[in-house]
């Protein structure tokens, strides 16, 4: 319920700076541009073009057009965006449409010029009041239709101004208005409205967008380190040496909006007013939280293998690895035993990728791996590899062959279940292969229980079919085969 609470009011927070940024836009438009006749970029453009040339009120063109272009944006940009595009779009046009009937000479209907034949400096005030409208609108995940919905969706894949975006697709509507007034002048100061409120959409942009890096030494770590985490700062706690005396320091680094720095000032001085920090400003920050790197790889996509066992990652890169980049937990920078104490292998498996997703934030896959004998009532099933040690391979297959030396059902089934994490949804693909349990051990090649494994429709184990054989037949082969079946698929 918090939570709901914090989106739907983080929403309405949006659109109420949205409408008072619009505001702005729809001043600088009426008393700036259009009473001298400047031509900006974008729909607004376009719409004063016609306006000059014809009468028509600008409010009903950028609406006419706006409509369009929304219609192709709803399927690339995505509903949460198009749908404050149109609150956008709709609270502009009443502006523009409210502005121009407060101001303009009820006999005449032209509109007044505030800063009289000073055309320079109506450009320059109704630049920057759309720069600034823009910019706070782009900050609150507006916009206000046109060429702004063609910059968002160039934005969502290449890391781009938006306000050089935007000055590129303009240069053409700017440049058309020649043709109305046949003067270089209304050129220039469109050009210059142009370049002025494009810096200006951008300093507003970024300034919200700004990080600061804390560094913050004290001896009270633990509790600062704490405090912030609660309050929903990512935290990293690094080892140091204070040179003068010779001892340990633990210094914690974070990363932070900087509109949050002074929250976090707080934090410090109320648990240790005599804390050293440093506060420096980031020129960028990219991850979880922050802004999103947005460059194209020319290499295979990675998916991360959930495990660290080398004939596993060998099995399955040699069959995914023409596709894919295959990292183990080793490639990612994770040490740690990812526990496996469900009762099932979907389970298990289901584990392992929840873990990697939560803690690294890759899309990967796991497996859990079985081995269930008939005679033994399905056993060792999800304890295969801890039957008689910890992953010993040797005890684990001297257990089995003595559990099953009197019964005279060898039968038994290798069963692979796959859990994929991908695009935030986790799928489940099984293998399996039948066969049976020989008396002793034969071939060297393999691992687990491949030397007393037979596959039904041959007469050796699965250590002596070699690779070749075994990676095509095996129920992890099988249980892989589905997954690149899906992967392709998708």
């Amino acid at each position: 319920m918090k939570e709901a609470f914090k989106s739907v009011f983080g929403d309405y927070k949006d659109y109420i700076f949205i409408a008072i940024a619009l505001l702005f836009y729809a001043i600088g438009v009426t008393l700036f541009l259009l009473p001298y006749q400047i031509t900006t970029g974008g729909v607004t453009g376009i719409a004063s073009l016609i306006f000059y040339a014809t009468g028509f009120e600008i409010q009903n063109t950028y609406l006419i057009i706006n409509a369009i272009l929304l219609v192709l944006a709803i399927r690339i940009v995505g509903w949460k965006f198009c749908i404050k595009t149109i609150y956008g779009v709709g609270v502009v046009t009443i502006y523009l449409w409210l502005a121009q009937r407060l101001v303009e000479d009820p006999v005449t209907g032209e509109l007044p010029r505030l800063v009289g034949d000073q055309s320079f400096m109506a450009v320059v005030l109704g630049a920057i009041l759309e720069g600034i409208a823009l910019g706070i609108s782009f900050a609150h995940n507006g916009s206000t239709g046109g060429t702004d919905i063609i910059a968002a969706i160039v934005n969502k894949y290449k890391d781009v101004s938006l306000g050089h975006i935007m000055m590129i697709i303009d240069c053409l509507i700017i440049s058309s208005c020649y043709f109305i007034f046949h003067d270089w002048e209304k050129i220039v100061f469109g050009f210059t409205a142009l370049i002025i409120s494009g810096l200006t959409l951008d300093h507003v942009m970024y300034s919200t967008r700004q990080s600061v890096q804390f560094f913050i030494f004290s001896r009270n770590y633990s509790k600062i380190a704490s405090k912030l985490n609660e309050m929903g700062f990512g935290v990293t706690v690094l080892d140091g040496t204070g040179w003068y005396t010779h001892t340990e320091r633990k210094v914690i680094v974070l990363i932070a909006r900087k509109r949050q720095s002074n929250r976090i000032f707080s934090y410090i001085k109320s648990i240790d007013p005599y804390a050293f920090v440093s506060m420096n400003n980031c020129q960028g920050v990219y991850g979880e939280g922050f802004d999103v790197m947005k460059v194209k790889l020319k290499q295979k996509p990675t998916l991360v293998f959930a495990t660290n066992n080398e004939n596993k990652l060998s099995e399955v890169r040699a069959m995914l690895g023409r596709k894919y980049e295959i990292r183990s937990l080793k490639d990612i920078g994770c040490d740690v035993e990812i526990p496996e104490t469900a009762d099932t292998f979907e389970g298990n498996a289901r584990l392992k990728v929840d873990f990697v997703k939560k803690y690294y934030g890759f899309d990967c896959f796991a497996d859990d791996s079985g081995l269930q004998v008939t005679a033994l009532g399905g056993e060792p099933g999800v304890l295969s590899a801890r039957y008689a040690g910890d992953h010993d391979s040797d005890a684990n297959n001297d257990k089995l062959l003595l559990n099953l030396k009197d019964k005279k059902d060898r039968s038994a089934r290798f069963v692979t279940v796959i859990a994929l994490e991908y695009k935030g949804k986790t799928y489940s693909f099984e293998g399996s292969v039948d066969g049976r349990i020989i008396e002793e051990r034969r071939g060297e090649g393999g691992f687990g229980y491949d030397p007393v494994f037979v596959p039904d429709g041959y007469d050796k184990t699965f250590a002596e079919l070699g690779d070749d054989v075994k990676n095509k037949i095996s129920h992890r082969a099988e249980a892989v085969k589905k997954l690149c079946d899906f992967l392709e698929s998708t």
